[in-house]
């Protein structure tokens, strides 16, 4: 069954909104541990995004775990909502973050990081299909982000969810994830 985006987004934000602090723990802790299958691990820039506890996101402090532990060099971002822009941040021990007028926690300042240097996105989202196109909250920042990187940038959902078979109203200039992780699935979308 075909879905759009705006029927898509009430949906999982209910969805959402049932899971209790303990399911996002487990269900956090079993998409980081489907990450370690992911060809992955021989890039050095990762991007990660901070949750907005607010809205119930996958945590990703266990995979900024995984990364630290692994010496990756982290990348987060600060959204600018006049510009729709993102500006890219190394985490490093020096770096403040600061919860915006979103609840978005983001990096005060610090070194900033081209979006063509970054090699892996892990991406929040709300639904996503089996072609691997996403929904987000509809204002365009990871579709702006993701076409500044690098063509071969690996593009990497993380769901509580699992896919609906397809998204009705995607556009052309859509850009489709290379995998989606779920707690209990890895997809891969890659042509």
């Amino acid at each position: 069954m075909q879905s759009n985006k705006k029927e898509l987004r009430s949906k999982y934000k209910a969805l959402r909104s049932q899971l209790t602090d303990i399911d996002i723990e487990t269900m956090s802790l079993a998409i980081t541990n489907q990450l370690l299958a992911l060809p992955i691990w021989e890039k050095t820039y990762f991007h990660i995004f901070l949750p907005i506890t607010e809205q119930k996101e996958v945590d990703t402090e266990l995979i900024l775990h995984l990364l630290s532990g692994k010496d990756k060099e982290i990348i987060i971002s600060k959204a600018d909502f006049e510009t729709r822009k993102m500006t890219h941040f190394l985490l490093t021990d020096n770096t403040k973050i600061k919860k915006n007028e979103y609840n978005i926690p983001e990096p005060v300042d610090g070194i900033e990081v081209p979006s063509n240097k970054i090699e892996v996105v892990f991406i929040p989202l709300l639904a996503y299909d089996k072609q691997g196109h996403r929904v987000g909250y509809g204002k365009g920042f990871y579709d702006r982000f993701l076409g500044e990187c690098a063509p071969e940038t690996i593009k990497i959902g993380l769901s509580f969810f699992e896919p609906e078979a397809s998204i009705n109203d995607t556009h052309e200039d859509d850009i489709c994830m290379d995998y989606c992780i779920s707690p209990k699935n890895s997809y891969n979308f890659e042509q």
